[in-house]
């Protein structure tokens, strides 16, 4: 068979219907990593002159032709993968997207003020969350998210991305990443290098907010911090202390909660790491 007949052979058996992408390998192809399911970041490997997409978007590669994609919280039922070779042939492969089940978690005891805002704070409320979105569509060339990542504090799990959270008995929309809880004053680490997208101290429901532009629209939020050590247009590397942990904004107690995005997609921040230590673990 030839180079075009491997490279159409492994695109059929891509995420066909197991959950996890199978290595795609075909000549000078290209390479996945990742799982074929909501919330999952894929990674992936081709020939840096190739042009790839996903649903519409072209992503860029870095010098060793790798790229990054994720599925949102809420993603499918079907995405469309191109790849574009130098010489060959578009190849177009749609693929379905596994649903996950997600758990209900309840909060109660939480400030009135914080599940249902007052009116007054509409305007800060929107004009906070533009300047969020902004920091997450950063598609900056960077390469950091192609290293390791780690879990920014040590501590029990005390809450899970994807959750359905209920606020003093209010449905509310699902929980976007996963909490550390941890005393305040704690180091919070960097995940993975890159630059500070964004620092602010005081944000409505996210108290001390840090976001860590990790590359290709691969971002890290870190909030409901006591202290920022960094500032928008800081270079930090992996495992640098860049904040302290604390309460403020939406919170019942001391936490780090760490959320993960590609552009605007809310995806696991736990697919990226190894398990908590036995004793941190739920």
């Amino acid at each position: 068979m030839n180079r075009r007949g491997l490279l159409a052979a492994a695109c059929l058996g891509l995420c066909a219907q197991a959950a996890a992408f199978a290595a795609v390998a075909a000549g000078e192809g290209y390479t996945l990593r990742g799982d074929c399911e909501q919330g999952a970041v894929v990674f992936g490997r081709t020939d840096p002159a190739a042009s790839v997409s996903l649903d519409g978007r072209k992503l860029l590669l870095t010098t060793k032709g790798e790229f990054v994609f994720g599925f949102d919280r809420d993603a499918g039922p079907q995405a469309e993968l191109r790849v574009k070779l130098p010489g060959h042939a578009e190849l177009v492969k749609h693929y379905t997207v596994r649903k996950r089940a997600w758990e209900i978690q309840r909060i109660e005891g939480l400030p009135p003020k914080l599940v249902n805002p007052p009116p007054e704070t509409e305007q800060r409320i929107v004009a906070e969350a533009k300047t969020i979105t902004a920091a997450h569509q950063r598609d900056s060339a960077i390469d950091d998210f192609t290293q390791p990542f780690m879990w920014p504090a040590s501590g029990r799990v005390s809450g899970v991305f994807g959750s359905q959270r209920i606020l003093n008995g209010t449905p509310k929309q699902p929980h976007y990443g996963v909490d550390m809880a941890v005393p305040t004053g704690t180091p919070v680490h960097a995940p993975a290098g890159g630059i500070i997208a964004l620092a602010e101290p005081d944000l409505y429901f996210t108290g001390g907010t840090i976001i860590v532009d990790h590359g290709h629209g691969l971002s890290s939020v870190v909030v409901h911090l006591s202290k920022l050590l960094v500032q928008p247009g800081d270079r930090v590397r992996r495992g640098q202390v860049i904040a302290l942990s604390g309460m403020t904004g939406r919170a019942t107690g001391p936490h780090v909660h760490w959320g993960v995005y590609w552009f605007g997609a809310h995806v696991d921040a736990q697919r990226l790491v190894q398990p908590m230590a036995p004793g941190n673990r739920p």
